[in-house]
């Protein structure tokens, strides 16, 4: 009886202690699912909180644009967001599409004058970039507009433009903010080239101001491209007035140019390096590049020139275990002379010089560049510039000539030399055998024997030379060079042709200063009479006012007003 008892109580508290468990299970699923339900409410009103905080925050940010619009539109407001797509273009002007023709033109936009676009760069929201790299790579700059003929949801923009918008890496997908502003006109502007060398081109003021009259704006921090003939300089924009982003269109801008910094010197810009007449210059060059130095003669040195006093040497002591060079020199404003572009050029193994005297037409008082060039190998050099006094004749020595060649002579049969009569039959024997003649045609140098060896003679331009040097003669002037204009010529031709006619050489230009390609034949013939290149042909359309009657006049015909109208020379 008892166990039955105990067994049934044992029952009873299993199930009891069950049902506690179940009961305890079910308090807990329960609480569980109202702390899930508050979450999701809490997450809920969380979120319909934020969408009303990011709503009311874009309509403020859309009112302080529209604002901001305004007030930098003088009340027109543009503003798109656009895909950058690059062009090849000149300057800073960009490309729309034609819709943002008619939304400006809408607003009188084109009844204010010329329009100006803040571009800054959108960064998407998956970008990977943090915060402060997407700081640091943020850009805004500023540009005029060419013409409204891009791709609707696109934006055509000039390589100045694109490299001062993406200076690092262009995004897969680069979007660009462009708004329509106003901007005063510029007064001051201070630049940085961002190497050596900028400052040694003739009239570089001149260069930067003809690079000026592409650009339609100016912003603070903007790298500016300035073109040199086939160099490129870059100059960073460090300070403008009356405020960081100018026009450059029908105004007068005072301009500084400071020297670099060490830090920002590039090593692949061409340097001129000063000589002094009278001491050495050492250095080391490589094969296939270029070291530059520079001189000038002044009038003092000038006037000695010209009278016969002395003349100009210029050297090159080279060592020639396994290395060669080349000796190049031009005058300003050829700054940069090299194997096409030249005036002087010396190709001797070895050692080398070049003696410049009145009687070439080049010489004159003013700058002088001077290439060394590395033909082959690594080579040290010594380069230097001396002005060398002329030999006098002394008084009496052509007198003395004329006696000698009045005296009894005889022509000897193997050298050709004139030989005095009592002893011609001695010099023949002696002369026959340790002397031959060069029997190449228009030669006729007499050599010694063992020297006759090594002479050889050009197949092509029939020049005498050592054996040594004919590999070099013929590399230099009888390989064919390709012009950039895509004429081959071989080195002599080619340097007459790039002085003359190819449309690629760089000239002065008449009426900017500046150098520049001549291009081909001007469009009007009238301009053609006149010499003019087609940059000159273009240069010269612009108007100035004349200085006697204020009229505005193209420059390439002021000469011509000047005589008929006002009756000067």
């Amino acid at each position: 009886m008892d166990f039955e008892l105990r067994i049934a109580r044992e029952k009873l508290d299993k199930e009891q202690r069950e049902r506690k468990e179940r009961a305890k299970l079910k308090l807990e699923r329960e609480r569980k699912a109202k702390e899930e339900a508050k979450k999701q409410r809490d997450a809920i009103e969380a979120a319909q909180r934020s969408r009303r905080l990011d709503a009311i925050e874009a309509r403020l940010k859309a009112e302080q644009q529209m604002g901001e619009s305004l007030l930098a539109g003088r009340g027109i407001v543009f503003y798109k967001i656009l895909e950058a797509v690059p062009f090849q273009g000149s300057g800073d002007k960009i490309k729309l599409p034609p819709s943002c023709f008619t939304e400006l033109s809408n607003q009188g936009a084109f009844d204010k004058g010329p329009m100006y676009f803040q571009l800054s760069l959108v960064h998407q929201e998956d970008s990977s970039n943090t915060k402060d790299e997407k700081k640091e790579n943020s850009r805004t700059t500023h540009s005029g507009v060419l013409e409204f003929t891009a791709d609707e949801g696109s934006v055509a923009i000039p390589p100045h433009v694109w490299s001062n918008l993406f200076p690092v890496d262009t995004p897969m997908v680069p979007l660009v903010e462009v708004r329509y502003v106003r901007l005063p006109k510029g007064t001051y502007a201070k630049l940085q080239p961002d190497g050596i060398g900028f400052s040694d081109l003739p009239n570089h003021k001149a260069i930067l101001e003809t690079s000026l009259r592409q650009h339609a704006t100016l912003s603070r921090d903007d790298v500016l491209a300035v073109k040199y003939g086939e160099f490129t300089y870059r100059l960073r924009v460090l300070e403008l007035k009356p405020s960081s982003s100018i026009s450059v269109l029908e105004t007068d801008i005072e301009v500084d140019i400071v020297n670099p910094g060490v830090e920002s010197e590039r090593t692949d810009q061409y340097v001129l390096k000063p000589l002094v007449f009278g001491t050495s210059e050492t250095g080391s060059v490589e094969e296939g590049n270029y070291m530059y130095y520079k001189f000038s003669i002044d009038d003092d040195t000038w006037e000695k020139i010209v009278s016969d006093d002395v003349k100009i040497e210029v050297k090159i002591g080279a060592e020639t275990n396994g290395g060669d060079t080349d000796l190049y020199l031009s005058r300003h404003p050829l700054i940069f002379p090299n194997r096409h572009q030249h005036e002087w050029s010396s190709h001797d193994v070895g050692s080398k010089s070049l003696i410049l005297t009145s009687k070439d037409r080049n010489l004159g008082t003013g700058t002088y560049s001077l290439a060394v060039y590395g033909f082959k190998g690594t080579t040290k050099y010594q380069v230097s510039v001396h002005v060398q006094e002329n030999s006098k004749r002394k008084a009496g020595q052509q007198a003395m000539h004329s006696a000698s060649m009045e005296a009894d002579t005889v022509e000897c049969r193997n050298c050709k030399h004139f030989i005095p009569s009592r002893s011609i039959a001695l010099h023949e024997a002696y002369c026959s055998r340790h002397n031959v003649v060069c029997p190449h045609a228009g030669c006729g140098i007499v050599l010694r024997m063992e020297e006759a060896k090594n002479h050889v003679h050009c197949n092509k331009c029939g020049q005498a030379f050592q054996s040594g040097e004919i590999e070099k003669h013929m590399k230099v002037f009888h390989e064919p060079l390709r012009c950039p204009c895509g004429v081959v010529f071989e080195k002599e031709d080619m340097v007459q042709h790039q002085a003359s006619n190819c449309p690629l050489r760089l000239i002065t230009c008449r009426f900017c200063g500046d150098m520049v390609q001549a291009g081909s034949s001007a469009m009007d013939v009238r301009d053609r009479l006149r010499g003019l290149s087609e940059h000159e042909s273009i240069c010269g359309s612009r108007t100035a006012p004349c200085d006697s009657c204020g009229r505005s006049v193209m420059l390439k015909d002021m000469d011509i007003h000047l005589v008929a109208v006002h009756q000067k020379n």
